[in-house]
């Protein structure tokens, strides 16, 4: 018994006295997304919050129990957007009847999983903090995006735009907001410091919007121009 109690005491003093969640909602503005215009989905945008005065809790670069996956199905990254700790290992397991190859060739995080078959998947670490766009070398239309961050408070917006970051202790924080469709300075307008209550912080109001925004294509992995047509011999069916 005694133990059991040194057991159950040691675990509660690890954790917080009071942790709650932080929640609210996601509203897009002067979009031209076909999602968002017709469909009214409202789904990844990455919320996150960082402790101000004071360290984040930590955040260990070797979290190789900790792992993610980002599918790839019907030609698709799913989900499209990601957020993960840094040091978690990211599955990218291809679920389709044809092969891919999942890279990356920007800032965030450079990577190539190279090219492999349906059934298999390959995984990435990903150490440091940032956002890493993902695409397929053989498909032009697949995308995504990773939001690696240094802080384990974080949620990401489902369709109906509602986002919730649980177990936050009390205190003030830096709330940091990313969608794809933001220039950068508006994303930085959106930042604010909030004070979390031992009950949580309901309610946040986020309005995003995506002026100015252009989408703008993007080249393989060696940096050429996608061919027309190119994963029409990946098919194992046509004797790959």
């Amino acid at each position: 018994m005694t133990w059991l109690l040194r057991i159950s005491f040691s675990i509660c003093w690890l954790l917080p006295a009071f942790a709650g969640p932080v929640n609210g909602t996601i509203r897009l503005i002067n979009s031209s997304d076909p999602e968002v215009r017709k469909h009214h989905n409202l789904s990844g945008v990455v919320v996150w919050l960082e402790p101000v005065g004071r360290a984040t809790a930590v955040v260990s670069t070797d979290r190789t129990n900790q792992r993610s996956v980002m599918a790839q199905k019907m030609k698709s990254f799913t989900p499209h957007v990601l957020a993960i700790p840094a040091g978690t290992a990211v599955e990218f397991p291809n679920f389709d009847p044809i092969f891919h190859n999942a890279f990356s060739s920007y800032s965030g995080q450079v990577f190539d999983v190279g090219l492999y078959p349906p059934g298999r998947s390959r995984s990435v670490v990903f150490k440091r903090e940032g956002v890493v766009r993902v695409f397929c070398n053989i498909h032009s239309a697949m995308s995504a995006v990773i939001v690696v961050l240094k802080t384990p408070y974080y949620g990401v917006s489902d369709p109906s735009g509602r986002f919730t970051i649980p177990n936050v202790p009390p205190g003030e924080y830096r709330l940091h907001v990313y969608h794809e469709r933001a220039l950068p300075q508006t994303l930085a307008s959106l930042e604010r410091t909030v004070n979390v209550k031992a009950d949580g912080l309901r309610d946040e109001q986020l309005v995003i919007s995506e002026t100015g925004y252009v989408n703008t294509p993007h080249q393989n992995k060696y940096g050429r121009e996608y061919p027309p047509a190119g994963d029409r011999l990946l098919y194992p069916s046509e004797g790959q």
